[in-house]
């Protein structure tokens, strides 16, 4: 005997789980599958990592009622400083300039993991299955069948891949994928410097690869150091002495020396691309429909708006879930072609070793600290103004069609 719901969300992670929170109340019977809970150390989403929020984002989260879980632990970001080490050219951006509070938050991910999870226990319209797997998926004409690996058979009318970027969803469904390997490593972990942030979001380009740091509670800042995979295997083995002191190189003095660094995890690069973001009774989101580069932190905010999206789509079309796949496929075209490919650009632009590349990207980086519109056009950018903005985006909370 098959479980009948109208959505069944395979994933629950930062992405999938958001889905969930946005779905409740909507009038559709909803399953959540996940593998590995929340709160495990296994949990590749809710990990000791933070992830930086536009200001988009954060009134998604507002107006989804989850913000306001989560306010106390996030640190506003100010001001933003770009620089290209040992070059003239630097940019920056200033929240009060554009008249904001801040140009966006640094959340530590395991805070939105527990209040995202606290929203989904006790809902009649959502049966969560965690921890558990999909065994396999059966596609038929009017729904889709998942037998999970604890032999119970779930029918629903839509499936949703959320399933990160090694989606088996996907895959089942005949996406394709274009994937390209930076030849970069990310090593993420926390430094205390001897100067208070000041809630700068520091993000600096060197001949290694790009290094970031971002304001996070306590006048520590979270660390991104993207490094070439020989160069982090072996900074994963620095003493903390040795790590701090390449860190200090890299970065410079700007906030005083560099006095601690916490636990450090590395992380390939890659970029990750569906060639569509649909295919009939299935929907592709969050990482599984595109995973980026963290040089702009834009990976996660453009995720949610995936999530904003599908979720006003099947508030206005719950009786014909069929038809949402295609209109959220036009709808979501324009955003993620762009953010796409500025992320993309930027890495390709930073990595470039070509003389004429170097010196017209610094030209670029003080051209854009001069024109306040370049600011603006960058800040619409991070905050999906490409294509139609999601009413959760603009704190108009959604309901479901009468």
């Amino acid at each position: 005997m098959s479980e009948p719901y109208d959505i069944a969300i395979v994933g629950g992670g930062m992405v999938g789980a958001s889905l969930a929170v946005a779905l409740e109340g909507l009038g559709v019977r909803t399953a959540l599958i996940e593998a590995v809970p929340h709160d495990a150390a296994a949990q590749p989403s809710f990990d000791e990592r933070t992830t930086a929020l536009s200001n988009g984002s954060r009134c998604i989260l507002k107006t989804l009622g989850v913000w306001q879980e989560v306010a106390d632990t996030a640190t506003r970001i100010a001001k933003i400083h770009v620089s290209d080490q040992g070059h003239f050219g630097f940019a920056r951006i200033d929240a009060a300039e554009l008249g904001r509070d801040a140009l966006g938050y640094v959340l530590p991910n395991r805070a939105l993991g527990a209040a995202l999870w606290s929203r989904l226990s006790r809902r009649p319209d959502l049966d969560v299955f965690c921890p558990a797997r999909v065994a396999t998926l059966e596609i038929a004409e009017d729904a889709v069948e998942l037998a999970l690996a604890s032999h119970r058979i779930l029918r629903a009318r839509l499936v949703v891949a959320a399933d990160g970027i090694d989606s088996a969803v996907r895959a089942a469904f005949g996406v394709g994928v274009e994937t390209r390997d930076y030849g970069q490593t990310a090593i993420i972990t926390t430094v205390l410097p001897g100067k208070f942030h000041e809630h700068v979001a520091y993000e600096r380009f060197t001949a290694g690869g790009p290094l970031a740091l971002l304001p996070i509670a306590d006048g520590r800042c979270t660390l991104v150091l993207t490094l070439h995979p020989a160069a982090a295997e072996a900074a994963m083995s620095w003493s903390d002495e040795q790590f701090l002191s390449e860190v200090q190189a890299r970065f410079g003095w700007r906030l005083g020396r560099l006095l601690k660094v916490g636990r450090r995890r590395a992380y390939p690069l890659a970029l990750s691309r569906a060639e569509r973001s649909s295919r009939g009774r299935c929907i592709v989101v969050g990482n599984a429909a595109q995973a980026l580069h963290p040089v702009a932190g834009m990976g996660f905010n453009l995720g949610l708006r995936d999530v904003a999206s599908l979720a006003e789509l099947i508030a206005e079309r719950s009786g014909e879930l069929d038809t949402v796949a295609g209109v959220y496929d036009s709808w979501r075209a324009a955003d993620r072609r762009e953010v796409i490919a500025f992320t993309d650009g930027l890495v390709r632009v930073f990595a470039s070793p070509w003389g004429p590349v170097r010196r017209l990207r610094n030209f670029g980086l003080l051209a854009f600290d001069l024109l306040p519109p370049a600011k603006a056009a960058l800040s619409a950018l991070s905050t999906g103004a490409a294509g139609r903005i999601p009413k959760l985006a603009r704190g108009v909370p959604i309901r479901a069609a009468s």
